[in-house]
């Protein structure tokens, strides 16, 4: 089953993906040209950081894979086979899905292992002899080929695809539909191509295919030339899309998401009747913030957390003014468009939307808070949004997943009433049952986070979910 209508009802199934060999491939030349910041150390971000999130996402989603059973699951002799997508020890979670298992799955059947292999070569521009050596590869090592770029014997034959741990980004549910991404960069053309072919071809989603959701380009798109083709360009990626109420989708126009694909979002989920509402907010189409899940996101039904460089509500230390003078490039604008009505709504700042998503579309029935990124404070704010402080992923309405390293807003979040704990603390009070997943409340779990945050991405990020309880 396949149901998302926000993003704070508890969570019940999602798709992620474990940080793979492509992550320790990405060399200091091409690493912005793969959209990483810098390189990793792949094994500090699997053993000592991504692996909380696993175990705690189980501990939420799938109890029974990790109840009582974690120090057996991290003992040295067992070398995360846990975690091993691969692995025949992997947790193989049903609730907690990994998508580099889904395309192992999918590579099983044998017609479609062919045309995958011909398609990639065609994306890739393999020579023959490359795609016969593909065609000798079972589903485990090609899967692992296509996503890595490397053969089984470690030699590479294209680049890797290491942005396929966020998740986020390939796909977004929206009630029982899928939209499927459009990535802006061509570093993204091979994820993409296989999260599409695992969402068009994996049984598990069979009752929902004929509810995918594709944007393609304007017919004689190859046709255009310069300024009309740059207005006419069609990409969409899912850090710009939440479903944040059943009756509204927000959906932002960043410098990976631009307007054309937006205009196609809105006529077909209209069409459909999807949703009665469509939020658009522009945001500057810069890298300090790619997509709108790194300026806000939703942590409980009244309360958001936001970067302060888009409020207009916040009062700045005049000092600081000139830093936040802006140009028209730099300001945000937000038009609602609601089916059946000609005119848009304008909201003044996202203060004034998120409140109207919080009381009007979610019934809230105390006043809408804000936290903010750093506290609000200068350098802090800037320097942990850059580190994806407004970007949590919430388990359940009030319980979310930061990064560590983010202190002024971690201690914003205590500011407002919230618990905040260390991941490790906390699986080890779920093991000892002194808390429990069911019981807790209001609280920020912090993951660490040195190395994973230099990938420009965070939890949210970092899941895909399929499922949730309504709102």
């Amino acid at each position: 089953m396949i149901h998302v209508d926000s993003e704070i009802g508890t969570l019940r199934r999602l798709i992620v993906h474990s940080p793979d060999d492509g992550l320790g491939k990405v060399i200091p030349s091409k690493a912005q040209d793969w959209l990483f910041e810098d390189i990793v150390h792949l094994q500090t971000v699997r053993k000592q950081e991504y692996d909380y999130y696993i175990k705690i996402l189980l501990y939420f989603l799938d109890i029974e894979k990790v109840k009582g059973k974690i120090s057996e699951i991290d003992a040295p002799e067992n070398q995360r086979q846990f975690y091993i997508p691969e692995h025949p020890k992997f947790h193989n979670s049903d609730k907690v899905l990994d998508i580099q298992k889904l395309l192992i799955e999918v590579l099983e059947q044998d017609d479609l292992r062919k045309e995958i292999i011909a398609a990639i070569g065609a994306i890739e521009g393999l020579s023959y002899a490359k795609r016969q050596q593909l065609k000798t590869l079972g589903p485990i090592e090609l899967a692992t080929t296509l996503i890595s770029g490397a053969l089984p014997d470690e030699h590479m034959i294209f680049a890797p695809v290491p942005n396929f741990i966020f998740t986020r980004d390939i796909g977004i549910t929206i009630h029982n539909f899928v939209l499927l991404n459009k990535p802006a960069k061509q570093a993204r053309s091979r994820e993409a191509f296989l999260a599409h072919t695992v969402f068009l071809y994996h049984p598990i989603f069979a009752e929902n295919r004929q509810n995918l959701i594709e944007i393609s380009d304007d017919e004689h798109f190859f046709l255009l030339e310069g300024a009309e083709r740059k207005n006419a360009i069609t990409t969409l990626e899912g850090g710009d899309i939440m479903m944040v109420a059943p009756n509204n989708l927000l959906v932002g126009v960043s410098e990976r998401t631009t307007p054309n694909a937006v205009n196609k979002i809105i006529a077909t989920l209209f069409e459909k009747s999807v949703v009665d509402k469509v939020s658009v907010i522009k945001i500057p189409p810069k890298r300090d913030f790619m997509h709108i899940d790194t300026v806000f996101t939703q942590v409980k039904r009244n309360v958001w957390v936001l970067y302060d460089k888009f409020s207009k509500k916040r009062q700045r230390h005049d000092l600081l003014a000139s830093l936040y003078q802006k140009t028209d490039e730099d300001e945000v604008r937000i038009l609602q468009f609601q089916k059946g009505k000609s005119q848009p709504v304008e909201f003044e700042d996202l203060e004034e939307l998120l409140d109207n998503v919080s009381q009007v579309d979610l019934k809230a029935t105390e006043p809408t808070q804000f936290i903010y990124s750093g506290g609000g404070e200068f350098p802090y704010s800037q320097r942990e949004q850059w580190t994806d402080s407004c970007n949590v992923l919430a388990l359940k309405e009030g319980v979310v997943l930061g990064y560590d390293r983010n202190d002024k807003t971690a201690k914003s979040f205590e500011e407002k009433g919230f618990r905040v704990i260390q991941a490790k603390e906390l699986l080890e009070k779920f093991e000892s049952d002194e808390l429990s997943p069911e019981t807790l409340t209001d609280t920020l779990i912090l993951l660490p986070s040195a190395e994973l945050s230099r990938a420009r991405g965070g939890w949210h990020c970092m899941s895909m979910p399929i499922l949730r309880d309504a709102i």
